[in-house]
């Protein structure tokens, strides 16, 4: 029997990732033989994570990495925010950051083959860190970015990496770049442009708009506030050039009314399009990035304020942990308080 120091129990910690005690117990059970404790490891490793495949992981980090003219944003998944904080895990997340942007995967099946700096793939990474952490560790998704020599990258990461955006900037600096990234991050875009929007979308959109507006207002007509209108357009894709033409006579025959000279008109009339433009624009307001008001500058929209530096955005990719992953009630948790509970004898 070969003595097991403790020397060699670091050496296959080292090597595994495994704790204290079953980096020792496969020693014992493989004679010593680092190699044969390594796939020992493995095999039970795949058989723990097996076991945890079913479980929902919501939390985690985004991870985000730029290299030359080529940009990744990455999703790893945890079950609880506690291990998303785990020096092991975080550096997982980096590490797939990393290899996406320099492997350039196509697929999810792409990335999970790439070779991380363990020798293992990024695959068999996430079921050493599920087997080694204790609970279920999984990558969702990521996105590649690319530009050219004249762009610039705007990477940013917000709530300890909950958020993670990267920009893409023609005619600005990294520094613009950065502050159209948190704009991103706070305001949650998920389109650059209006075109971008499906017809039907803006539709049904614009009818939860007008819903909202027809419950104020039964809260109005109790305390004998006026009615707020309704609104008829939802976005710049709706505005025609008659509809557009239309509003503006509306204007006129709201002036004329007023009794206001019509000599001043053209220094009335700038400011109330732009209004029904704002008023009209709202779901493109709520999904798209250009058509939002600048958290930079609030009198300006991100596209009016990139215009007034010779600037563009060219393309941006927003993650937010957990995004549309529906998630278990407390599962995890009570399964911990449970166990925690029969160790006590409770």
């Amino acid at each position: 029997m070969a003595e097991i120091t403790a020397k060699l129990v670091k050496e296959l910690r080292e090597k595994s990732g495994a704790g204290v005690m079953d980096a020792k117990k496969a020693l014992v059970e493989t004679d010593g033989d680092i190699d044969k404790a390594v796939e020992l490891l493995r095999e039970k490793g795949m058989a723990k994570a097996a076991k945890k495949a079913d479980r929902v992981a919501a939390e985690g980090l985004t991870g985000v990495f730029v290299e030359g003219n080529t940009a990744a944003v990455v999703e790893v998944n945890s079950e609880t925010d506690f291990v998303a904080k785990n020096d092991q895990f975080v550096a997982l997340v980096k590490e797939a950051a990393e290899v996406i942007a320099k492997g350039k995967p196509a697929s999810n099946e792409e990335a999970l083959a790439l070779t991380v700096a363990s020798g293992e793939t990024l695959e068999a990474a996430f079921v050493t860190a599920t087997a080694t952490i204790g609970e279920k560790i999984s990558f969702r998704r990521f996105a590649l970015i690319e530009k050219t020599d004249d762009q610039v990258f705007g990477a940013y990461q917000h709530n300890g990496g909950r958020i993670g955006v990267i920009s893409v900037i023609e005619g600005g600096d990294e520094a613009l770049a950065k502050q159209v990234s948190m704009h991103i991050a706070a305001m949650k875009p998920t389109v650059l442009s209006y075109t971008e929007l499906d017809e039907q979308f803006v539709k049904d959109e614009l009818a939860q708009l007008n819903h909202k507006i027809e419950q104020d207002n039964e809260s109005r007509a109790m305390v004998d506030k006026p009615a707020l209108p309704l609104l008829k357009y939802g976005s710049k894709a709706q505005l025609t050039e008659d509809v557009l033409a239309q509003a503006e006579a509306d204007i006129k025959a709201e002036l004329a009314a007023e009794g206001k000279p019509e000599k001043i008109w053209d220094k009335i009339i700038p400011g109330k399009m732009d209004r029904f433009m704002l008023d009209n624009t709202q779901v493109d307001q709520a999904y798209t990035l250009l058509s939002q008001v600048y958290i930079m500058d609030d009198s300006k929209t991100v596209e009016a304020y990139l215009d007034s530096v010779n600037a563009k955005v060219v393309d941006f990719k927003r993650f937010e942990v957990g995004d549309g992953i529906e998630k278990a009630s407390n599962d995890f948790e009570a399964e911990v308080a449970a166990t925690m509970a029969a160790a006590l004898g409770q």
